[in-house]
């Protein structure tokens, strides 16, 4: 029998499946690029949106952007779960984990919309406005953030059909 998770009976997310679906959303939006570019916040940026270390001149395999994908967004989960603990479900821990990994663990452990999740998980209005807040790069609003944000939302929202 299926049925739809509520805050009241959140079970802590199976991690690798949280991780599969937010790699898929992350690829989504960051494409794949195996020579080292300048992101439009004017970041090193390489394959999947991977900065740490990243200078002019590199290159790097499919392969290789896979891995550095894989490694980042465990890194991003761990953050966003040691931040909201069992408060979301496994596609609020997605669409946080999408988001933190596009715009850093330090701007996500200081917004106001980690502030607004952790005072009430299911206020969708609040929660989808500061989403919203988040499209800019280099003071320019950008229509890629602007679909982002609004995929991230939609998968916040999205209620988890647990097998039981």
């Amino acid at each position: 029998m299926s049925k739809i998770s509520t805050q009241s009976e959140q079970q802590e997310a199976p991690k690798d499946i949280v991780l599969q679906k937010a790699r898929d959303l992350i690829a989504k939006f960051e494409g794949c690029k195996l020579t080292a570019y300048k992101c439009p916040a004017g970041v090193w940026t390489i394959g999947y949106g991977h900065t740490k270390g990243v200078k002019e001149g590199d290159k790097i395999t499919v392969r290789q952007a896979g891995e550095l994908l894989k490694l980042d967004t465990e890194q991003f989960l761990d953050c966003v779960r040691k931040e909201v603990g069992s408060i979301c479900n496994e596609n609020q821990l997605v669409a946080l984990t999408s988001f933190a990994f596009n715009f850093g663990k330090e701007a996500f452990r200081t917004s106001t919309l980690l502030k607004v999740i952790k005072k009430e998980p299911q206020g969708f209005m609040a929660i989808k406005s500061e989403f919203l807040r988040w499209v800019c790069a280099d003071k320019k609003v950008l229509q890629g953030l602007k679909n982002r944000r609004n995929a991230e939302f939609e998968m916040y929202k999205k209620p988890c059909i647990l097998k039981r």
